[in-house]
């Protein structure tokens, strides 16, 4: 199944290089979860790239042609391959990335690292990122590049639109793989894919995370005193990224919410499922938010009644479509004919980094 066009995967793979056009053959590697590796694997396969070394959460592969890094909505990052190395002594790992930046023009703007998803997101608490060990490798890396290779003054900082980024994942911490890739996307910009972000008090539950991943990749324009509904909102997650933005928000769960959202005066809830609520409810609303643990055809006909009331007028939805298991994904353009139908204005999916075995449609109406 081939679900690598730009337009889907909300990327531009003719800017992902991060060096000159080459002329000769190509190589990459890529970032995706664990377990979403056959995705990636058959999405380039369909554009050509042979494949080479992987591990779960890895991907690297070469095309006979000159060819920008792919893109797809399960690949998390895309660089060009400078290489890799093996030794359980880091400076000789260093050692062989200081040859392999030799090829570059420097100094380059970035350094990200960061360690591949060692297992699925979620289990046993698993969240995707950087870790104690990448963070350390990070330090000694800056610190022995040094200035004439690298313009940051710290590593895995934000990259800005058009800068260049040294990649470094560690497979394995005794082995490296090196790339080069420049910044576009907002998760282009972001070291390994995954949003750095400090929430203000401990979030009630990963839903914060998801919220705050899919907000920003959309590009939606959530202001403060805005009204935002979200569809699953138990136990608040979600709800308390959007109240720390400044919104009003409207939660839509037949169960409890934490005390913490449901005492908030900015939030009200209704307990109770969201086709069985007056669209009155919801006028003025301008976002929506679904997350919930009902099948993804159900989801999109809630939505589809929901954006349909005269009642109503929302200018952008997130919504979770939950796969239960990555060979479903072969029904992701089926679900996206169906919300071509709603004549969006735009339309993109992503398998957000804190996503799980789902994915993220953001529709701006």
């Amino acid at each position: 199944m081939n679900q690598s066009s730009p337009s889907a995967a909300g990327t531009d793979p003719s800017t992902q290089a991060g060096t000159a056009r080459r002329t000769g053959p190509s190589y990459v590697m890529l970032s995706c979860a664990h377990g979403a590796e056959g995705l990636v694997k058959s999405t380039i396969a369909d554009e050509g790239w042979r494949l080479s070394f992987s591990r779960p959460g890895f991907v690297t592969a070469k095309h006979d042609q000159a060819h920008s890094p792919p893109s797809g909505i399960f690949i998390r990052t895309a660089s060009q391959s400078l290489g890799s190395g093996k030794s359980g002594d880091a400076d000789e790992l260093i050692d062989r990335l200081l040859e392999a930046t030799d090829s570059l023009e420097l100094p380059v703007d970035h350094l990200h690292v960061w360690p591949r998803d060692r297992a699925p997101i979620g289990r046993f608490d698993f969240e995707p990122g950087p870790d104690e060990v990448s963070l350390a490798v990070a330090d000694r890396i800056h610190a022995r590049l040094g200035p004439e290779r690298l313009r940051c003054a710290t590593p895995n900082e934000i990259a800005q639109p058009s800068q260049r980024v040294l990649d470094v994942v560690l497979v394995d911490p005794s082995q490296w793989f090196f790339g080069i890739h420049t910044a576009t996307t907002l998760p282009s910009r972001w070291p390994g894919g995954v949003q750095p972000v400090s929430p203000a008090y401990e979030p009630i539950s990963r839903a914060y995370f998801k919220a705050a991943e899919s907000i920003a990749w959309s590009g939606f324009d959530l202001r403060p005193d805005d009204l935002a509904v979200e569809v699953g909102s138990a136990p608040g997650g979600a709800c308390g990224r959007l109240l720390e933005m400044g919104l009003h928000v409207i939660g839509v769960d037949p169960a409890d919410m934490d005390p913490r959202i449901a005492d908030h005066p900015r939030f009200i809830h209704y307990a109770a499922r969201a086709g069985d609520l007056p669209r009155r409810v919801f006028r003025g609303a301008k976002w929506l938010l679904v997350d919930s643990t009902v099948k993804p055809d159900a989801t999109l006909s809630t939505v589809r009644n929901l954006i349909d009331s005269r009642d109503t007028s929302f200018r952008g939805c997130l919504i979770t479509m939950k796969l239960g298991d990555y060979e479903r994904a072969e029904q992701i353009p089926r679900w996206q004919r169906e919300v071509q139908r709603w004549r969006p204005k735009k339309l993109e999916v992503r398998h957000l980094a804190r996503n799980r075995c789902e994915v993220c449609f953001a529709v701006t109406l």
